[in-house]
């Protein structure tokens, strides 16, 4: 506690009242105890200590010891003299006038909020097996790249990030996503979420129209909401996302939200005739496509798809990606490719409000891509996620096939349990978690006025194969209940 800030501030603000240095000190200090700032057992400073930081005589801090001990505020013991017990309970609260409380934006009360972040187990979607992450290597590389930095990278980074893992990153997405991109154009930031709140930010004005598939991914509908856009629900089917014709004419957009490598949460994969036809389309319209590329380096059925961004040159794509599914949340890495054109602007715009940190944690990620162990790490996590997959899938039509159908799963760590129409999902979905089970509604994922689909959202990347059956067993009781 620095009494001479305390006592510093208390005689400014009764400046007016003529008091006497006794005086302010006894009022400053009984109103310090009254409102909690030394609480209960708090030892005071010595009485020649207080004085002589605050600059008075020691019978100016006596008396005020002796006033307060008085009125019980504070007890003398053998060591000095301590706030009692009880001082602020007795306390009575000093009548103020009513005024207005503080509340969020009108924009901040209709966001849509998140999925608890922080649930793990069956069947949290988007978190991955963190259990098998090769945590002692990464530890070195941390350590190695804490060993390696100079006083100067303490400092606030290049708002860009790193460019050693700027340049990892490039190499990585030109082998293998077919991404056509140069370090120049790669922006680290704190994972998708914070890439969708700049792009919404720095692509469009409020007022704009964006597009999001219809269910969608809600932190989207939560960046655009916020940076106060115009949403517009584009419907999803076994294709992808399936704008028309009237889309382009009655709600021509300027950003295109899209999850073509595996929608989420339908686990749809957009057809390449429906890929390049967005292309040429935003190209004709100026609008940007924002492809997250979300789950692309799980692929179970079929060799890997290529990233919209590289299928056209000079397409209209920010491309965003995130390695908190491929390693772990808590690192809260991610990054955007933008074009070639817009590399420059959005540099002038990061450099005034984006600085960026954690230098250890970006130069240790660039050399886990360079050394080849995050090619390693995803093999390996391919094969696991492509069990837990099928064993999941199996359990469901054993379990569930007769009322609920499996949609998606060709790709990533979910499946979407599609239900029928009599049975609830928001209802299974409450009772679950009951359980211990967490499955998402879909219908919760619903975008504008569209069809709602009924059904779940299910993880599997958590749950080993061994337990996958029993798990899904609980799900099938509540789901049959309520049937």
């Amino acid at each position: 506690m620095d009494y001479s800030v305390l006592f510093a501030q208390f005689s400014q603000d009764h400046a007016q009242q003529g008091w006497s240095r006794q005086r302010l000190l006894h009022a400053c200090l009984r109103a310090a105890i009254r409102n909690g700032t030394l609480g209960t057992g708090t030892r005071l400073l010595a009485t020649r200590q207080l004085a002589s930081d605050l600059g008075v005589s020691r019978n100016t801090v006596l008396y005020a010891y002796e006033q307060l001990a008085t009125e019980g505020y504070v007890q003398p013991d053998r060591r000095g003299t301590v706030v009692a017990d009880m001082a602020v309970a007795r306390a009575a609260p000093c009548a103020r006038p009513a005024q207005p409380s503080p509340s969020l934006s009108r924009r901040a009360q209709t966001t849509e909020p998140l999925p608890e972040a922080q649930l793990m187990g069956a069947f949290v979607p988007g978190v991955p097996a963190l259990a098998d992450f090769p945590l002692p290597a990464w530890r070195r590389l941390v350590e190695k790249a804490w060993r390696s930095m100079s006083t100067v990278q303490l400092n606030y980074g290049g708002p860009a990030g790193q460019p050693a893992l700027r340049e990892a990153i490039a190499e990585h997405l030109r082998a293998s996503r077919g991404v056509v991109c140069e370090a120049r154009q790669v922006f680290i930031t704190d994972g998708t979420q914070s890439s969708l709140d700049l792009c919404a930010h720095a692509f469009a004005d409020a007022g704009d129209t964006v597009w999001l598939e219809n269910p969608g991914y809600r932190g989207a509908l939560t960046a655009f909401k916020a940076a106060e856009l115009r949403v517009h629900g584009i419907p999803v089917d076994t294709d992808g996302m399936a704008p028309s014709a009237a889309d382009w004419r009655q709600h021509a957009p300027k950003l295109v939200y899209a999850t073509p490598s595996h929608q989420y949460p339908l686990g749809s994969v957009l057809s390449l005739a429906r890929r390049l036809a967005l292309i040429e389309q935003a190209q004709t319209a100026g609008a940007l496509l924002i492809e997250d590329d979300y789950d692309s380096e799980f692929r179970h059925d079929g060799p890997p798809l290529a990233a919209m961004q590289g299928l056209q040159p000079d397409a209209p794509v920010l491309y965003l990606g995130t390695f908190s599914k491929t390693m772990f949340p808590a690192l809260r890495i991610g990054f955007m490719v933008v074009p070639q054109n817009l590399v420059e602007p959005l540099q002038r715009l990061v450099t005034q409000s984006v600085p960026r940190g954690r230098a250890a944690d970006q130069l240790a990620l660039a050399e886990f891509l360079r050394s080849g162990q995050f090619a390693t790490h995803l093999r390996r996590m391919r094969r696991l996620y492509r069990q837990r997959r099928d064993a999941l899938r199996s359990a469901l039509q054993r379990q569930l096939g007769d009322v609920a159908s499996v949609h998606g799963g060709s790709a990533g760590m979910h499946l979407a349990l599609v239900l029928d129409a009599a049975i609830s999902d928001v209802t299974v979905s409450t009772q679950a978690l009951q359980k211990g089970i967490v499955a998402h509604p879909l219908s919760a994922h619903s975008v504008g006025g569209g069809p709602v689909w009924n059904g779940l959202m299910l993880g599997y990347a958590q749950v080993p194969v061994e337990q996958m059956e029993a798990a899904v067993k609980k799900l099938a009781a509540i789901v049959r209940k309520l049937g």
